[in-house]
């Protein structure tokens, strides 16, 4: 028998994902899957049924490979001429936690609850958080 997961059965844990030393697409990868709610029994697709994921130490995160000086991102200002474009060696080193989001962004559907589950992730460069209450469980990739 297939569940049917209701909203308000739904209970939302907290869990906190190191990325020190771990390839960036790996923990992004890892992080979509806890937003979606993929790693539950009760896991259904049309329901958003995800976790909320603390990410720590993004600025530790590597890149592997030539992904430093060959992968730019890149988007558009909305003007004539308009695009813009970042090395992702400057954008690890400026703003990592931007870098983390948009992986994590590309995993998620494009749908409201994609964007629902895109507000439960916090990412922080260092590895402070100030998140002790929620009590997070540590995730090991």
């Amino acid at each position: 028998m297939t569940t049917m997961p209701k909203a308000q059965e739904i209970s939302r844990k907290w869990y906190i994902i190191d990325a020190a030393d771990r390839p960036l697409g790996r923990t992004a990868a890892a992080a979509a899957s806890i937003l979606r709610g993929k790693h539950k029994v009760d896991f259904a697709p049309h329901v958003d049924c995800g976790d909320h994921v603390i990410i720590i130490n993004a600025d530790k995160a590597i890149l592997t490979g030539k992904k430093l000086e060959k992968k730019f991102y890149r988007h558009h200002t909305g003007w004539i001429g308009g695009l813009k474009e970042v090395r992702y060696d400057r954008l690890m080193a400026e703003n990592p936690e931007k870098a983390m989001m948009l992986a994590i962004k590309g995993m998620i559907p494009d749908t409201t609850i994609g964007r629902k589950a895109l507000t439960r992730v916090r990412i922080y460069k260092g590895a402070q958080h100030n998140h002790q209450a929620q009590n997070p469980t540590a995730w090991t990739l």
